[in-house]
């Protein structure tokens, strides 16, 4: 079983930066998609963005394409998400997941969850 540990939320203004990172333990994600998503208070978790396996394919929400970019590193077992542009309507938790497939499937499956990073953005 994977363990996914995210980091890097916090509170920034309108128009600006962050950048979350994943951090995989006990087996590596090398093998599988990954992929972000986020849940806003009073709403329902949504899609933001996922990667295939070797990170030359990736697949975006139109609320944040253009805007947000996600990586990987599978020497570093780590999935990035970089953020940019932020707007108020971006302010969420934001949680990483593993994919049970190498590659990106819209509406797939997803088999474990990291706890989630709080991202807010004030106006």
């Amino acid at each position: 079983q994977v363990q996914l540990v995210e980091s890097g939320g916090g509170m920034v203004q309108a128009g600006g930066s962050l950048r979350l990172s994943c951090e995989a333990s006990g087996r590596t994600i090398g093998s599988y998609a990954m992929a972000w998503f986020r849940q806003a208070p009073g709403k329902e978790r949504e899609f933001v963005a996922a990667i295939n396996w070797s990170g030359g394919n990736t697949y975006y929400a139109d609320s944040v394409k253009g805007r947000f970019t996600i990586s990987r590193d599978n020497a570093k077992n780590t999935v990035y998400l970089q953020m940019n542009s932020l707007k108020p309507e971006d302010t969420a938790v934001y949680y990483c997941a593993k994919s049970v497939d190498p590659v990106i499937r819209i509406g797939g499956a997803y088999d474990s969850w990291g706890q989630g990073t709080q991202v807010t953005v004030s106006s």
